[in-house]
């Protein structure tokens, strides 16, 4: 199977979902986004990787794990997004020590954290982007702001309150369609996400 490459494009915050965050990915050579659901630890990981003049005064779990590898020489080659079930991103942490590959099985927001930490690329197989991926139309000013900021998006709120929440069960194909077209339109990434997995359940059955 293809792998495609991934970029971190941002973090945003999610009003919907207490204390959860979206981690967007973006194809390299492509303009879908990847939006994964994540917890508020890991998020705060991601983005403190990402921002290299933020250091924690004490190390974080993953700047644990870092050391511990690099004290026993072992280095992570790259992370894969192997799987996609029920909206649930699964991957896997392609790790080498003394020429020995090793595959191990990790939750994605901690493979993404400990990627970034390694300089490890980030992959995901072409039929789950196919399956999950959300393409957005270019827009080349909306891009080169873009550009031009680093890839956390620390100040991006979802539009989407609580109480606007769709109860997406109820919808047709046609209609989540719809709503999946304007949440894409709206860059509103929760709710692309949920519409999405919704879409992907009804397909599967």
């Amino acid at each position: 199977m293809s792998l495609v490459k991934l970029n971190i494009k941002g973090i945003s915050y999610s009003q919907t979902q207490n204390g959860a965050y979206a981690l967007i990915l973006s194809e390299v050579d492509g303009e879908r986004k990847l939006p994964i659901v994540i917890g508020a630890f890991e998020a705060q990981s991601i983005a403190i990787a990402l921002e290299k003049e933020i250091k924690p005064p004490r190390p974080l779990t993953h700047d644990l794990f870092k050391s511990f590898s690099d004290r026993f020489k072992i280095k992570i080659k790259q992370v894969i997004i192997h799987k996609l079930v029920d909206g649930v991103f699964y991957s896997s942490i392609i790790c080498e020590n003394e020429q020995a590959e090793e595959i191990i099985d990790a939750r994605t927001s901690d493979a993404i954290a400990l990627a970034l930490r390694f300089n490890a690329p980030i992959f995901t197989y072409k039929t789950i982007l196919d399956k999950a991926g959300i393409y957005l139309k270019a827009n080349p000013k909306k891009e080169d702001e873009e550009e031009a900021d680093e890839a956390l998006v620390a100040d991006e709120v979802f539009s989407e309150s609580a109480q606007e929440v769709t109860d997406y069960k109820k919808l047709s194909l046609q209609e989540l369609y719809n709503s999946l077209d304007n949440a894409v339109a709206n860059e509103d990434y929760e709710k692309a996400a949920s519409i999405r997995d919704e879409i992907s359940r009804r397909e599967q059955n």
